[in-house]
């Protein structure tokens, strides 16, 4: 389906054009070594990702703050390996991963291609739950800064996706109607039934096949972008 009477699309970041997995891992990488931590990568991330899911589901619904996410995503992780560290060390980490997050910035397969397509049609936007100081970074890091015209971030509106304000208020920086819009993200609660609810058009990006219950246009690759847009 194509739509029309679009006028602006609008992004999710991570897990959506910034490959937030892959650039964890490198970052993770870096940490482990500069603070001497015995234990396989590869072991501690196929526990870690899906805890650091769970963390920034609570995140969304304001269960937990954004100092619980970064400690306890860690301390769950590290006690499922019997792993125990001071809490010093829980925020040395979670401290020095924060800075090691944007020096790598994968994009996912197709990310350029997409947004060259789309610039000169469409007006770009961003709107995203990560934490202001680095998702600023990812972008201009990345070199796909210059394809947004606005950026809102759930720090500076105070809520996060799926709540409505922040739909609202990405509309009102960018001067547009929800009709004319579409929200285009991975998380089926926070981006597609957030967007839903603040009255725009909406596509899935479902890398990760997921089933869903409730209808929506849905791709799993971005260069399938184009059959809607």
């Amino acid at each position: 389906m194509q739509y029309s009477g679009i006028t602006d699309v609008f992004f999710d970041l991570d897990h959506t054009l910034w490959d937030f997995d892959r650039n964890s891992g490198l970052a993770f990488q870096r940490v482990f070594q500069k603070h001497k931590i015995e234990l396989p990568l590869a072991d501690f991330l196929k526990v870690y990702e899906p805890i650091n899911l769970q963390y920034w589901k609570k995140y969304r619904e304001d269960r937990v703050s954004k100092e619980e996410l970064r400690r306890g995503r860690l301390t769950e992780t590290f006690a499922t390996f019997k792993l125990k560290f001071p809490l010093e060390t829980i925020d040395s980490l979670a401290h020095c991963y924060i800075e090691e997050l944007p020096v790598d910035n994968h994009l996912f397969m197709g990310a350029i291609e997409i947004l060259e397509y789309l610039s000169p049609k469409y007006k770009l936007h961003i709107i995203t739950n990560g934490f202001e100081e680095v998702q600023h970074l990812k972008l201009k890091n990345s070199g796909i800064k210059q394809y947004f015209n606005t950026v809102t971030t759930s720090e500076e509106t105070g809520l996060k996706k799926p709540h409505p304000v922040i739909f609202e208020t990405a509309l009102t920086k960018a001067a547009v109607n929800s009709k004319s819009s579409i929200m285009i993200g991975d998380s089926f609660e926070a981006d597609i039934l957030g967007a839903k609810n603040a009255g725009m058009h909406t596509l899935f990006f479902n890398y990760r096949k997921e089933n869903v219950s409730i209808a929506s246009f849905a791709i799993n690759e971005l260069s399938e972008i184009k059959n809607h847009l």
